[in-house]
């Protein structure tokens, strides 16, 4: 056999040999066994999570009382507020539907029902019941439009500050010959007094 290949292999044994042996004595020097008890163990909190989400939900549902909100509130400004409606809306008194249906006397009417307009299947569901656009569903509809009523084709994203809400609501209320009266702080937390606290009180009235 040539001698030059019989110095390649002995070198290649050789490199293999040294290689095994580090990689032995490295396994020896550096290895170390698995403690029996973890240090810590991070556990995903499944109840913190869902207290996040009560939390969460408690959050948006504690909407400031409209009657709280309209106590201080100013058509002049909610006047300014209504220019961001009129690309879909119109407010005059037998103005045109446009996008959505004119708003001309919009407070107390019923939901779903003015003349000459198409409205979504998502209103048409929110309507059933006898709805009507009172201070309390314009205040949470105009908050969050589409997560208030399911399927409604409203594009607009909503007013997020409560005074400025307030505003275009004190606004739209002017928007009649004969103005909704408002509803008093008083009134509205007698309302939401528990049945068993108002033992003895006559009946509410039902919503017109």
């Amino acid at each position: 056999m040539n001698p030059y290949v019989n110095m390649g292999v002995g070198a290649l044994l050789g490199t293999v040999f040294v290689l095994m042996s580090v990689s032995i004595a490295s396994e020896g020097i550096f290895h170390s066994e698995a403690p029996e008890k973890e240090g810590f163990a991070i556990v995903a909190a499944e109840g913190a999570a869902e207290g996040g989400e009560e939390a969460a939900g408690a959050g948006e549902a504690a909407v400031t009382p409209i009657a709280t909100l309209l106590a201080s509130a100013d058509a002049g400004a909610g006047e300014a507020v209504f220019k961001k409606c009129q690309a879909c809306h119109s407010g005059e008194k037998g103005g045109p539907n446009k996008v959505g249906p004119d708003l001309w006397d919009i407070v107390n009417r019923p939901v779903g029902a003015h003349e000459g307009f198409s409205y979504s299947a998502g209103m048409k569901t929110f309507a059933e019941g006898g709805k009507v656009w009172d201070f309390d569903h314009l205040n949470h509809f105009l908050m969050a439009p589409k997560k208030y009523v399911a399927g409604t084709a409203m594009g607009f994203a909503g007013l997020k500050k409560d005074d400025e809400r307030a505003n275009l609501i004190a606004y739209l209320r002017t928007l009649s010959d004969n103005p909704a009266p408002l509803p008093s702080p008083s009134a509205e937390g007698a309302a939401a007094t528990p049945p068993a606290a108002a033992e003895g009180a006559a009946p509410a009235a039902p919503a017109q």
